[in-house]
């Protein structure tokens, strides 16, 4: 991830939209990542190797730094490149903002949650910080370092804001093969006709597809970050969501609608491998971000789901 990826992406197309001047800085590669900054202006694009660099030439005309990047797959096994890229890395981005007093958001995860029998608070004290387990190295890498921040008062000192991202859906996700949204893996069944195919559940508190996540539409995530910037008051950890859990069922009967289709779903077992480790319910409590001054309401489902069919997917030019 970084400013080529989903979040980067969309965050980089509001921030020229507002007449920012945006350098990003990421990793392309040989795929089409590139697509997702393509209709962008940008001022640079620097690679992550030479990003500090980077921010000590240009620091008279640096006004923020937003860094979402990050090993994000959940299924990395190999942690010393994990530490090396989530923790250190984002360790010194955070200290040179420190040193010269720059706004500075950045991506956590609801990963850090784990299995979420410790709640869903971001709570941004070192004490809460302390219950939470996350169950791979990756959420474990975002919850190290809040916790650094947590214990060294780094939330005013530069004026930085975390964001725990719920399940986020929308354009420009297409290069995440297996990380994409369930909404962009459900579609072209849905536009099709075919089945739309979803784990059973092996618990007996929820039905079939009754299995519930915090969706949540990018442009909201976009919002919260824009609004960020205008109120660098508003410092510590922040939940990203919309406070209303909804069911698998739910979603994919919302593609189907926003497709013109009736629903159909099927369910097969949920892999043995993932079953132990698997959360049937999230939601995001949004008291924190509210109590903050943010106020702009989150698109219902329903409504996120049919922008993103009728306004991307459903067109020539899926990209933002």
């Amino acid at each position: 991830t970084g400013g080529a990826g989903f979040i980067g992406s969309n965050l980089a197309a509001a921030l020229e939209e507002r007449g920012h001047d945006v350098a990003i800085c990421d990793m392309l590669g040989s795929g089409d990542k590139w697509r997702n900054i393509a209709k962008r202006g940008l001022a640079d694009v620097v690679a992550p190797e030479q990003l500090l660099d980077f921010l000590r030439k240009h620091a008279a005309s640096i006004d923020a730094v937003f860094h979402l990047g990050a090993i994000s797959s959940t299924t990395e096994t190999d942690v010393d490149l994990i530490i090396e890229r989530n923790f250190r890395f984002s360790m010194a981005v955070w200290e040179w903002c420190r040193l010269l007093g720059k706004r500075f958001v950045y991506a956590s995860s609801a990963a850090t949650y784990g299995d979420g029998s410790a709640g869903f608070d971001d709570d941004p004290t070192a004490q809460a910080l302390a219950k939470l387990r996350p169950l791979n190295p990756y959420g474990w890498s975002k919850h190290l370092f809040d916790r650094k921040l947590a214990a060294t008062r780094g939330w005013q000192d530069p004026p930085s804001a975390g964001l725990k991202f719920f399940n986020v859906y929308g354009p420009n996700e297409y290069h995440k093969g297996a990380q994409r949204s369930v909404v962009h893996q459900l579609y072209p069944k849905a536009v099709s006709g075919e089945a739309a195919i979803l784990f059973k559940s092996h618990n007996p508190a929820y039905p079939d597809g009754g299995q519930k996540r915090d969706f949540i539409w990018v442009g909201d995530c976009i919002d919260v970050m824009v609004w960020l910037l205008d109120h660098p008051e508003a410092c510590g950890l922040f939940n990203v969501g919309t406070g209303q859990a909804r069911s698998f069922a739910d979603l994919a009967r919302a593609v189907f609608a926003a497709c013109g289709r009736n629903a159909r779903i099927e369910f097969i077992d949920t892999p043995p491998a993932l079953r132990e480790r698997y959360q049937y319910f999230t939601e995001a409590k949004m008291d924190r971000l509210r109590r903050a001054g943010y106020t702009a309401p989150f698109t219902p489902l329903e409504a996120g789901v049919r922008r993103y069919v009728e306004q991307y997917l459903a067109t020539p030019d899926p990209y933002r």
